[in-house]
């Protein structure tokens, strides 16, 4: 039994149940990768990438193995076809994402040089950056503070200058009482300490002040989003990518909902040149029905019996022009017997046989 290799991670669910499939009749036909090599005429390297999910096979390849191998190679062409379209819209989704951050880095390094769009962009996720906070001064002691009206507070004579500074003294504006003693040079230190201290608090209560403002508003700018979220399930206690399960996933979109991962098929059919599968997905709990190969206006349904007697559950699709379809997931449990059921356009009509999701 060859010991394959976890396929990379974010492969599309397409793309893994190929690789998957092709895992599968390379070791139920007993032969090695370098076997697998002589008889399709396809390198060692060539096929270890195909098995490992890092590269899509030719089509050429793929008959070559359905052969050396007695699979089915029409039910591999199928799936093939669907991973070449995975494969293709993982690729457009990467380059998208790669120029995004093209353009995101571009944006950075003029922000970062550009003074003007440094002013421009001084405020990000509802912060001010660092350069675009208004810086706060502290009061100097000296020259000791003179009142600039004629207000009655601490009186300020030529006398109480600071020893050792410089220049005329200054006037004095308030009016001591003659009474009052004169104050000492300690006093008067104290006094200025007092008025630096209760400077310096001000200050620093102001810048307070204005970072809770800006934040408060940052947080009114996103007060509006909602997260979008699975209908009723906390995400937390499903895997990543995964947003339903059980009765939330009655009418939902498999692939949207992240389902398709790890589906696996229990039932399948061929009706005329179609191909018929029940997918079930144990994670969420529910099970859909997909059709390939079919013509434009062949009907695909799903069907279940009612829980505990109840009402038959189903849901139908119609394929469009590129002959696949699929329907939306019924809920099930393990012991639903599910069917899958094709109607052509042509008249003929088949059905899966009814499996046990187990």
């Amino acid at each position: 039994m060859p010991r394959w290799r976890d396929l990379p991670e974010g492969l599309d669910p397409q793309v893994q149940e190929f690789t998957g499939q092709l895992r599968t009749i390379v070791e139920r036909s007993g032969l090695s990768v370098v076997a697998v090599a002589d008889r399709t005429g396809y390198s060692k390297s060539s096929w270890e990438r195909y098995l490992g999910g890092r590269l899509l096979p030719p089509q050429g390849a793929v008959e070559a193995l359905a052969e050396a191998t007695g699979a089915d190679v029409h039910h591999l062409s199928t799936l093939r076809e669907l991973a070449e379209r995975a494969w293709s819209r993982s690729e457009m989704r990467h380059d998208v994402t790669i120029e995004a951050i093209s353009v995101a880095q571009a944006r950075a390094a003029i922000e970062r040089f550009d003074p003007a769009a440094q002013g421009a962009g001084a405020r990000k996720n509802g912060r001010p950056s660092k350069e675009g906070r208004p810086s706060v001064e502290l009061p100097v002691p000296d020259p000791p503070l003179v009142a600039t009206a004629p207000v009655f507070s601490a009186p300020a004579a030529p006398s109480e200058r600071a020893p050792g500074s410089s220049g005329p003294p200054s006037p004095a504006v308030s009016l001591p009482s003659p009474s009052s003693p004169s104050p000492s040079p300690s006093g008067t230190v104290r006094k200025r300490a007092a008025l630096f201290t209760g400077g310096l608090v001000g200050a620093l209560l102001l810048v307070a002040g204005a970072v809770l403002l800006i934040d408060a508003g940052g947080d009114g700018e996103k007060r509006g989003e909602r997260p979008t979220t699975a209908p009723a399930t906390s995400a937390r206690q499903l895997p990543a990518g995964v947003k339903c399960a059980g009765e939330d996933c009655g009418g939902q979109d498999p692939q949207a909902m992240g389902c398709g991962t790890a589906a696996t098929t229990t039932a399948d059919v061929t009706v005329g040149t179609a191909y018929v599968e029940v997918r079930y997905s144990r994670t969420c709990r529910a099970a859909w029905a997909r059709i390939t190969r079919a013509a434009p206006g062949d009907v695909i349904q799903i069907k279940a019996p009612g829980a505990q007697g109840g009402a038959a559950r189903a849901q139908n699709s119609r394929v469009g022009a590129d002959g696949d379809a699929y329907t939306t997931m019924i809920p099930v449990d393990a012991t639903a017997r599910t069917t899958a059921c094709a109607t052509l356009t042509g008249g003929a009509r088949g059905c899966t046989a009814p499996g046990d999701q187990g």
